[in-house]
């Protein structure tokens, strides 16, 4: 296979990528794009500017995306000593983190439930509708319901 070939695919492949994210995660594309390209590039570790430039991203677009995929953290930031150059990479942990994180957040959930329950009083619909959200979560998690 030719570079370009590869360079096409793997662009094709980030673009894949993004549109998941934006589908799954409500994530801006080029979100997408950044968490794509850092999951399949060598080095591993790369300046805003070498991401912008193999995405087809401005510069400018770099900030706040990084900013964002470094807070819930699938990106590490770091510097080398000697250098001005911030650079971006994945996680080792990263998904394992973000499913974590979501089951953690689901399992919180479970708890309101269980106070919207006192809610529902006597009325069996919307008493339905809760256990039926307690019981989704306790499939993925350790929430128990009472």
């Amino acid at each position: 296979m030719a570079p370009s070939d590869d360079r096409e695919r793997t662009l094709e492949w980030v673009e894949r990528v993004a549109t998941f994210c934006g589908d799954a995660w409500g994530l801006a594309p080029i979100t997408g794009r950044v968490l794509g390209w850092l999951l399949i590039c060598t080095p591993a570790e790369q300046s805003a500017g070498e991401i912008a430039d193999a995405i087809g991203a401005s510069r400018a677009s770099m900030t706040s995306n990084l900013r964002l995929l470094t807070s819930i953290g699938l990106v590490r930031r770091r510097t080398r000593p000697g250098e001005r150059t911030t650079y971006y990479r994945i996680e080792d942990d990263a998904f394992e983190k973000v499913v974590r994180q979501r089951l953690a957040s689901f399992a919180a959930f479970g708890e309101i439930a269980e106070e919207g329950l006192e809610l529902g009083g006597e009325d069996e619909e919307r008493v339905r509708r809760i256990r039926s959200a307690q019981h989704s979560i306790a499939l993925l998690t350790d929430y128990r319901v009472k």
